[in-house]
């Protein structure tokens, strides 16, 4: 392990964490994974082998991204894959700085905003043709690779191609979201050939085996990104389309890049948290941390009325900036800058009521101007947090030729409203929800993180950070306590919030703080399910060693070695 350098405080409060975990506690946790030479995050129990594999036979951090992103695809389908995109941040040890990638696909170009309105459309539909955009998850992996990767990519892919052709046994939570998928996607064409084997969704522990998806991880191996986007299997996708009434075109998919971008950030208590800039919908966790930072966080203490109160009504200040703003910086001038200023918090925070809930906030004015996450860690100090996802689950349900995966539906994101800033229009980014995250002190890297789950994720970001900063939780405590999720929100789509919205707690909340909740004019709902899923690793400069957590909510784990 190379030494990162040492940050003075890096997150003291969090190594030791919750005492009382080990006899008694107010909710169920475990131990954080500690190790020297490497550590991989993920979901899935077989990605997080995958990728600690690839890191001891000495391929690089990106190489273990990959290659874990690779087998979640054909592991947990109910979540990623190759016909979805992708969003990471890196930490490159050699030249100790950030690095963002954008890889979000593009509406297609021969589809227009007078279409839908001749057609009688006033939303884009959440499956078929219509909501499909060029998936960009497999020009990110060849472009993360060119930068950052260590092996061939035929060994990068290889385990994938191997547990694709043989089999794995399905995982619970995965196997649950794959039975609910098959009520809405077996009828598209090609859906049923991969994903229904016997007729039906596989059950846990059955197992499942994808000699399509083999294949296809062999031609990207082997040939390249261009297969995907200008070769056999373009060609598949293109036909595919077309033939279910879509508009996805040869040229879309050979004109599609992915960008390499800045993270942009905030401090918060000496830390910094990095995130990726629109067309995503990072900076809202930016926005409401500035919105947090002024108050006593700690003093309210975890789970109480006053911090669930001041998070919720935060959140809903950012979101309403979230639905205004947030759009691909190619079709609009999105005022970043403003919108994660301390300055414009301070202004906005005015508006907040610690003794009632606001049942609206207008978006601010400014001066002109379902899902995967994973992470990995290399020997060499090397941090990836990569995100990537279908949207919806397993996507759109266009499932093309014999290539055992399916194309995303983000384009259901998209406006149809005249003069939005996220309105459809050819060739354009619709706006994101997944999101990955990067901790700083100091210019040294402290903690590669994220939690998915559409809207969720913001307010994930926040609360594993403020859990570990304000209220003293080591990795593990952080991700596994009770979550918020408020809900209601304004939305990119052009949806106005007018009521409030609704406070979802997960299970562990007291009763009292929810009758303190229900009094200052709240709507709480408890178990409502929604609250993400979480992977972390962080970096402890004291001792060099990496710490892993992983969610407790899903089926993976953390694995270091």
């Amino acid at each position: 392990m190379k030494t990162m350098g040492i940050v003075l405080i890096m997150f003291s409060v969090t190594l030791s964490g919750n005492q009382n975990r080990l006899t008694d506690g107010p909710y169920a946790t475990r131990s954080e994974v500690i190790a020297v030479h490497g550590m991989a995050a993920t979901s899935q129990p077989l990605a997080t082998a995958t990728a600690v594999d690839i890191l001891k036979q000495g391929g690089s951090a990106v190489d273990a991204a990959i290659a874990a992103n690779a087998m979640l695809g054909l592991t947990e389908p109910t979540g990623c894959g190759i016909g979805g995109d992708l969003f990471a941040i890196v930490w490159d040890a050699k030249s100790k700085r950030l690095y963002g990638l954008n890889a979000s696909g593009r509406s297609p170009k021969s589809l227009t905003l007078e279409w839908f309105r001749e057609n009688g459309y006033n939303k884009i539909p959440s499956h078929g043709p219509l909501p499909v955009s060029v998936p960009g998850c497999v020009d990110g992996w060849f472009e993360l690779h060119s930068k950052f990767g260590s092996l061939p990519m035929k060994e990068v892919l290889a385990p994938a191609i191997r547990h694709a052709e043989e089999g794995f046994p399905l995982t619970e939570v995965i196997a649950y979201y794959w039975g609910r998928s098959i009520r809405i996607l077996k009828d598209f064409p090609g859906f049923s050939d991969t994903f229904m084997p016997n007729g039906r969704a596989p059950k846990k522990g059955e197992i499942f085996s994808n000699p399509r998806l083999a294949n296809t991880y062999r031609i990207l191996s082997e040939k390249g990104r261009d297969a995907f986007y200008k070769g056999e299997i373009a060609n598949g996708i293109v036909s595919y389309i077309k033939d279910q009434g879509g508009f996805l075109s040869m040229e879309d998919l050979e004109m599609h890049t992915s960008e390499w971008v800045d993270p942009v950030s905030t401090t918060y208590r000496g830390y910094e948290l990095w995130e990726l800039p629109p067309n995503g919908q990072g900076i809202a966790a930016l926005q409401i941390l500035n919105k947090l930072e002024p108050f006593d966080i700690a003093s309210m203490g975890f789970g109480s009325a006053d911090y669930i109160h001041l998070f919720t009504e935060a959140k809903k200040l950012a979101y309403e900036d979230r639905a205004k703003y947030y759009a691909d910086m190619d079709f609009s001038d999105v005022p970043v800058g403003q919108l994660i200023s301390k300055n414009y918090a301070e202004k906005r925070i005015k508006l907040i009521r610690m003794d009632s809930a606001a049942n609206s906030f207008e978006s601010g004015i400014l001066k002109e101007g379902d899902t995967i996450y994973l992470t990995t860690a290399d020997k060499e100090g090397n941090m990836v947090s990569l995100i990537q996802s279908n949207f919806r689950g397993m996507g759109s349900g266009m499932t093309p030729g014999n290539f055992g995966f399916i194309i995303q539906d983000r384009g259901e994101l998209f406006s149809l409203k005249n003069g939005h800033p996220n309105v459809y229009a050819p060739g354009k980014r619709p706006f994101h929800t997944i999101i990955p995250a990067f901790v700083t002190k100091d210019d040294v890297p402290v903690m590669s993180y994220g939690v998915m789950g559409g809207a969720m994720q913001p307010q994930g970001h926040v609360q594993v950070l403020v859990n570990i900063i304000d209220f003293g939780m080591n990795l593990q405590e952080a991700g596994d306590a009770p979550r918020i999720r408020h809900s209601g929100s304004s939305q990119p789509t052009g949806e106005v919030m007018s009521d409030g919205g609704t406070v979802n707690l997960e299970h562990g909340f007291s009763d009292e703080v929810i009758r303190e909740l229900e009094k200052r004019g709240h709507t709480v709902k408890v178990g409502t399910g929604g609250y993400g899923g979480y992977q972390a690793i962080m970096w402890d400069a004291v001792n060099n060693v990496y710490i892993g957590a992983s969610e407790s909510r899903k089926d993976g784990h953390a694995a270091g070695y």
